[in-house]
């Protein structure tokens, strides 16, 4: 083995990345090529365009990043590479073009799961911050993270809770909770759509909320109940086509579609969507979310503004309550938040307040790593390249992949 340098390659929504990670715990280099010009308009991602933009940049992305680290692809070890979940036609141009390079350059071939990938964004940022020695495997990392954390994973395609252990120099995951319908994220996205924003739909969210009352509507979350006509299968949401959810605690499942219709509601009832189809033009001008209350008030109405602090407030309530009544549950003494929705303002500031009350540790990525990235990928794929765990010429896409049971 030489410097035990991993190519992460990540392509499996609307960001094409790769990065150099060294031993999992130095990044060499991360560079990330975004689609949001492409899918703005659209107020999403279109899968197709997501495929045909990942066919453009996954050349050029890789070569940039390999340049970045000063490195060429025979200084590499293994490439790594997100098999799932995600989009089918996204994942498979990043598995294909790594199969390529790992065969012409006669290196071994890592699948990531996405989700863990996000998990390892954070534990990375932890390596970097106090790095353990680069000379040993990755059973140092697992003693030097020993115990047990319960991590959050929380983004535009997923909201899971998971109990994570590094056991003999692997992680293990076990699946404590998960959304039953629409990720956290997502939510964001749609709502965002319906009152006229950008997209993604969190930063202007999470922008504008500050200038709002987060008290104006007062949004609840119903209690999640288990189904005695189901008999303990799990109820047909697509929750339960990606994870099965009859055996997990209603305690710790989510649900936001719930406060996705409320807005709609609120917007009828209160008469906002001609003002939300005007703001459409205004912010495609803008490009971005306003810095300031004047322009705020320039681009919506401080009812408007109130609305979308409650929103927030409400959703960011929600998955803390959740979390960290989770915690309590498990008697977990360290909490991982991660995903896009980990980059939120009001999310990192209050779950970092309600840590310090509790007394548990809490961490998050950096903005950067919240993201899809490949670092995370790479550094995932760190223990399975120690312990031989490769993956075959068959490998292909699984857009509906599981991470714990």
């Amino acid at each position: 083995m030489g410097r035990g340098l991993i190519l992460g390659i990540e392509s499996s929504c609307d960001e094409t990345a790769a990065a150099v990670v060294e031993r999992g715990s130095r990044t060499l280099s991360s560079v990330v090529a975004s689609q949001i010009a492409t899918h703005l308009r659209y107020g999403g991602v279109v899968p197709e365009l997501a495929s045909r933009e990942h066919l453009r940049a996954i050349v050029p992305v890789v070569r940039a990043a390999l340049a970045e680290a000063g490195v060429g692809l025979g200084d590499l070890d293994a490439i790594a590479v997100t098999s799932g979940p995600g989009l089918a036609g996204a994942l498979l141009v990043g598995i294909t073009y790594a199969k390529a390079l790992a065969f012409a350059q006669g290196l071994p071939l890592i699948a990531v799961n996405h989700l863990e990938g996000h998990i390892h964004a954070v534990l990375l940022q932890q390596r970097e911050s106090s790095p353990i020695s680069r000379s040993e495997g990755p059973e140092a990392t697992a003693n030097e993270e020993s115990g047990a954390a319960l991590a959050l994973v929380v983004s535009g395609g997923h909201t899971h809770l998971y109990l994570a252990q590094a056991v003999d120099g692997t992680w293990r995951y076990s699946l404590i909770g998960r959304t039953l319908d629409d990720a956290a994220g997502e939510a964001y996205d749609k709502v965002a759509k319906l009152l006229g924003l950008g997209y993604p739909g969190g930063p202007w969210i999470d922008t504008l909320a500050q200038f709002g009352d987060p008290g104006a509507v007062p949004f609840t979350f119903a209690q999640i109940k288990t189904k005695a006509h189901l008999g303990g299968k799990a109820p047909r949401t697509k929750g339960a086509a990606t994870a099965p959810i009859a055996d997990l605690d209603p305690r710790f499942l989510f649900s936001f579609s719930g406060i996705k219709t409320a807005v709609l509601r609120y917007v009828e009832l209160h008469g906002m969507r001609e003002a939300a189809a005007e703001r459409v033009p205004r912010m495609l001008e803008m490009g971005k979310p306003p810095d300031t209350r004047d322009d705020a008030l320039e681009l919506c109405s401080q009812a408007t503004l109130d609305l979308i602090a409650s929103f927030q407030h409400a959703v960011v309530g929600n998955l803390l309550r959740k979390t960290f009544n989770a915690a309590e549950s498990l008697n977990v003494g360290s909490i991982l938040v991660t995903g896009g929705v980990a980059a939120n303002r009001e999310l990192r500031d209050r779950f970092t307040a309600e840590a310090a009350r509790r007394r548990v540790s809490i961490a998050f990525p950096t903005l950067a790593l919240s993201t899809d990235n490949a670092a995370m990928i790479a550094a995932a794929a760190w223990s399975r390249f120690f312990a031989g765990e490769f993956a075959g010429v068959d490998l292909t896409a699984d857009p509906g992949m599981v991470l714990g049971r």
